[in-house]
């Protein structure tokens, strides 16, 4: 099993306040891209590829300095645009006939949620949070009969669920799947959607393979996403001393 790891974006949400890449900010001494090579080390996982665009030297060098042997760089010149073209930078990964873990940089998080991930029995899976705060920023996943029916920011107003929660930024994907991705972004990018967000692929995927990818629960376990500057200041007073008191 591989992971990518999508770290190229230039994180404007967070203002001129917070100049560095967002992945290299520092959480209880340690910078959420360390916590994602430790937390998979740990796992087994055998390598970890991250896609670098914005200060990629930033990230180079900070992966120098902890002496992080299972790293491969992938740079995506494009970083400005959506980062559906920072997978397509990983696309020789996609098709290397391993499993993949597909995680968003800006992310801290409790380990058991990756390994949540990682043992699901489900050879195809998302994460869930059913305990968040509606609006136009959480990635949405609605469930219908056991199928993830939408995946979006925005729901059309005639959408059915039984379920909704939060979707956390972290996918797991067969070989078999990693490979319909490919084929997927391949198009899209064909068709000149290289504003995209990668989401909108993960769509694409869910409306031909709906059925078959599994959802796994991770409702109160602690996590947030690193977008805006009040949510930084929300990571270090809630969100961080609920991982610690594990």
């Amino acid at each position: 099993m591989k992971a990518i790891i999508l770290a190229a974006g230039v994180g404007s949400r967070l203002g001129n306040s917070h100049p560095s890449v967002k992945c290299l900010l520092e959480f209880g001494g340690n910078t959420l891209l360390e916590n994602h090579i430790k937390n998979l080390n740990e796992a087994g996982i055998s390598e970890i590829h991250i896609c670098i665009g914005h200060m990629s030297y930033e990230i180079r060098r900070f992966i120098q300095s902890i002496n992080a042997s299972n790293i491969v760089f992938h740079y995506n010149p494009l970083f400005r645009l959506g980062s559906l073209v920072s997978i397509w930078t990983n696309r020789s990964v996609l098709t290397s006939g391993s499993e993949i873990i597909l995680m968003d940089a800006d992310v801290l998080y409790n380990p058991t949620i990756l390994k949540r991930l990682i043992k699901s029995p489900f050879a195809d899976c998302f994460l869930i949070d059913k305990n968040f705060i509606d609006g136009d920023e959480p990635v949405k996943i609605c469930i219908k009969n056991r199928k993830i029916v939408e995946f979006r920011k925005k729901l059309a107003e005639e959408t059915s669920y039984d379920e909704i929660g939060e979707s956390v930024g972290f996918f797991k994907f067969s070989t078999g799947l990693c490979r319909k991705l490919e084929t997927i972004i391949s198009e899209m990018l064909r068709d000149g959607q290289h504003h995209l967000p990668h989401e909108e692929a993960l769509r694409e995927l869910i409306a031909i393979e709906g059925y078959n990818i599994g959802v796994e629960d991770i409702t109160n376990l602690p996590w947030i996403e690193i977008d805006y500057p009040e949510d930084i200041t929300r990571a270090k007073t809630e969100v961080l001393p609920r991982i610690l008191a594990k």
